[in-house]
């Protein structure tokens, strides 16, 4: 499967030492090449690219005003590309792929590629299996039905008991059990036990799936939450509720997730 690329920096030896680099990866096709914020929206929406790697410091449009402008499609895998590493939270927050730093190495520009193939190859099974239901709704509908309630009957044994996290130089076993919330930035999770906090380098779908879905449950877009260890539950005015944990932390439920943990909230 070919991956079609756009390059956006608004220095054009940024984007030949990129474009140089890319060269040597038989499956990314490179579509087009923009030197602005402006250019790229156009581009992206025009071409509907798989994967953009896109400078932040631009005159004009920077890198985050391109993501922001894109809010209206569907839109595509972003690696953010700078020389200033002090955007790198901000840059996992816009939900990006990766971050790389300028000048880009080719084992990290490896490394970053892999990373791509993996979530497009999971956008892909999604869709399929999405397509699989709208067929089977229309000429097989209770086939559809028992597809749909297979998630009931979930095998606790397949689930994680215990996690690696490589954080500061060092390893850390994790008791799953003592997992209160995990935060989500970007290919970064946030772990947060009782009395520590640590870094994984991990999606949260792919950490998601690691995890008993009759215990752990997404909150919201970027929040999973230890239903076991939720003391309290606080209606809030806007039909959003905050969860109080036993560590005292309080965390909001959006409204798309508020129906999900009424299940498991009494």
């Amino acid at each position: 499967m070919s991956i079609r690329t756009i390059l956006v920096d608004d220095e054009p030896l940024a984007i030949q030492g990129l474009e140089l680099r890319l060269a040597a990866h038989d499956d990314v096709e490179i579509i087009a090449k923009c030197q602005n914020g402006r250019e790229a929206i156009s581009a992206i929406k025009t071409h509907k690219p798989d994967l953009v790697f896109l400078d932040i410091q631009m005159p004009g449009f920077d890198g985050f005003s391109v993501v922001q402008g894109l809010m209206d499609v569907e839109p595509p895998l972003f690696v953010f590309v700078t020389a200033y590493s002090d955007h790198a939270i901000r840059a996992f927050e816009a939900q990006a792929t990766d971050y790389l730093m300028k000048p880009v190495e080719e084992a990290r520009l490896a490394d970053t590629l892999d990373r791509v193939r993996q979530r497009l190859s999971e956008r892909q099974s999604v869709g399929e299996a999405e397509k699989l239901k709208e067929v089977l709704a229309e000429h097989a509908p209770q086939a559809a039905a028992e597809m749909g309630d297979g998630g009931d009957s979930v095998n606790a044994s397949r689930f994680e008991k215990m996690i690696n996290i490589k954080d500061r130089g060092q390893i850390f076993r994790v008791d799953v059990d003592t997992i209160e919330r995990i935060d989500a930035a970007g290919d970064y999770m946030c772990i947060y036990t009782g009395d520590n906090t640590l870094i994984l380098r991990e999606t949260m779908k792919d950490l998601e799936k690691r995890l008993d879905p009759r215990r752990f449950q997404r909150i919201h877009r970027s929040t999973i939450v230890n239903l076991d260890l939720v003391k309290q539950v606080k209606p809030h005015t806007n039909g959003e509720c905050f969860l109080v944990l036993d560590s005292g932390a309080s965390v909001k439920v959006s409204r798309s997730y508020r129906d999900v943990v009424a299940r498991f909230v009494h």
